[in-house]
């Protein structure tokens, strides 16, 4: 329960410095329009592959295989773009009081090849989880599966705070969360602070909330214009519509913030790593927003 209310509070100083500095939260919803942007796109080449070869033929599964797998790179590269401008940004304002966005922009086109190579590890290490979990329902498998993208997602989180604030490379970024991990750093995120809990509940929350109002307006307008096809359309689009904007809140909160947190722990890392390597006994406060629910 500490955890929980832990989470809570860093939730609530995480977007206390939103608010402070409003360009923090753009990337979120720059990512958000962009991914939906590219899905859209990246269906149409796999629908029409569907179409012409089939979906049961050896040449019809290699080629969708081949266009999803890329697709699934792409969103991977959009997402790591954005998230790495939140993190410069958040650093930014930490550091100088100030994120501004022609410096994020700069930094992510100096590192945009290391975050392609991120997002070719995550596409790797998505495969691989998919090809263990198969097409059984296997629990043992499933479990295997949830913890490959559990593990590969918490590094990814700490990976690209090093690439973005120390320039460099996925190598050494994974050696570097690979550091954070053995100096018990990592087990804030774990159990100490229950920002992944905090996230998915409001996440629930909201998509609940939006399924329920979607559907109360959908069905009311339904009741009032009729079964037309003019009141079905109206009626269900508007209905789907107010759902997707809820959903769409819900990511944006679970992004940012999950990118605050791990953008914060990783500061923190860095600070007591260079205080322990100058021989200083002290115990490393925390960044603000993560100091502030530690106490």
């Amino acid at each position: 329960m500490q955890s929980f209310s832990r989470g809570w509070q860093f939730l609530k100083q995480a977007w206390q410095m939103a608010a402070a500095d409003k360009d923090l939260i753009k990337p979120s919803i720059y990512a958000l329009f962009a991914g939906a942007v590219v899905s859209l796109i990246g269906i149409i080449p796999i629908a029409l592959v569907a179409l012409a070869f089939g979906t049961s033929g050896f040449a019809g599964q290699i080629f969708i295989f081949v266009l999803g797998t890329l697709l699934v790179f792409v969103n991977f590269i959009v997402s790591y773009v954005f998230s790495a401008m939140t993190v410069y940004l958040i650093y930014g304002y930490l550091a100088e009081g100030d994120g501004r966005m022609d410096k994020a922009w700069a930094i992510v086109r100096r590192d945009l090849f290391d975050i392609a190579t991120l997002a070719a590890a995550s596409t790797l290490v998505n495969a691989i989880k998919n090809a263990v979990k198969g097409k059984g329902k296997s629990g043992g498998r499933n479990f295997l599966a949830r913890l490959i993208e559990t593990v590969w997602t918490e590094a990814a989180f700490l990976v690209l705070p090093a690439m973005v604030i120390e320039d460099i490379n996925l190598k050494d970024g994974l050696s570097r969360a690979t550091q954070i991990t053995r100096d018990n750093l990592l087990l804030v995120g774990v159990s100490t602070v229950g920002v992944k809990a905090v996230t998915g509940l409001i996440g629930f929350i909201l998509g609940l909330t939006g399924a329920a109002l979607g559907f109360g307006v959908g069905y009311g307008l339904v009741a009032l214009l009729g079964t037309t096809t003019f009141g079905l359309v109206v009626g269900i689009g508007l209905g789907v519509l107010i759902f997707l904007a809820f959903t769409m809140i819900a990511t944006v909160v679970g992004t940012y913030t999950g990118t605050a947190y791990h953008t914060c722990l990783y500061l923190w890392a860095r600070e007591a790593e260079q205080a322990r390597t100058a021989g200083q006994p002290i115990q490393v406060a925390a960044p603000a927003p993560l100091a502030a629910v530690l106490e």
